[in-house]
């Protein structure tokens, strides 16, 4: 789609207009933002469209249209989605070897469940390799409430967050603040970072990366104008 407008406006309600006509969801949903903040930042991608409307140039437009579209009719049932990634949170499975390796993992790691200890008193099976270890059912339903008390515009800032990390513990400690964002990002690429040293950088997978990045900032930023 071309640009067909001249001026963006932020209405009293945080809706976006073109030109007076309201933005609307792809649901058909009027654009409302939950803070002034947020409205801001989505106009400022409207106005900054050149000749056509690229969808991957405005990604808060698109996790709000996520939020208010997908998420808000039934947030619980997609918080529990995320939740999902409790049962086999990247954090819980680690390495036996190299011993660099598996010192990386824990130094980058450890805090992560320890904070998460702290906060929801809860416990975490840990163990090396990739089979499958069922986490405490105690574990799972602490965490569970913990993201489905997210309103729909957090769990839309979330959702990338955990699924590129693979971490909800993660996540949440994003959101706690008891991380920050290239923490969280490094934790979650340290494995590959580890065999890019080894072996150097596939070219066929640095494009996917940058995509994943690009995502997962998306998400960071929009978690960030929510607070």
């Amino acid at each position: 789609m071309k640009r067909f407008w001249t001026s963006v406006e932020i209405t009293d309600a945080r809706g976006i207009t073109l030109d007076g006509k309201p933005v609307r969801t792809p649901g058909r949903t009027p654009l409302l933002l939950p803070n002034a903040v947020l409205a801001d930042a989505v106009a400022d991608e409207w106005r900054s469209v050149a000749a056509e409307i690229d969808p991957r140039a405005m990604p808060l437009t698109g996790l709000a249209n996520a939020a208010i579209d997908r998420i808000a009719p039934d947030s619980r049932a997609f918080a529990a989605g995320l939740a999902v990634f409790a049962e086999s949170d990247l954090l819980c499975y680690r390495a036996d070897s190299p011993a660099p390796l598996v010192a990386r993992q824990a130094a980058a790691w450890d805090p992560l469940l320890d904070w998460a200890r702290a906060t929801y008193r809860v416990d975490f099976v840990v163990t090396t390799g990739i089979m499958h270890r069922h986490q405490p059912l105690e574990t799972l339903a602490r965490l569970s409430e913990a993201i489905a008390a997210r309103d729909p515009f957090e769990l839309a800032a979330l959702a990338p967050i955990v699924t590129i990390s693979g971490s909800l513990v993660a996540a949440l400690a994003l959101a706690g603040r008891a991380a920050d964002a290239e923490a969280v990002w490094l934790a979650s690429e340290l494995d590959a970072d580890w065999q890019a040293e080894q072996w150097g950088e596939d070219d066929l997978a640095i494009p996917a990366r940058q995509a994943r990045r690009r995502d997962y900032e998306a998400g960071v930023r929009l978690l960030d104008l929510l607070r």
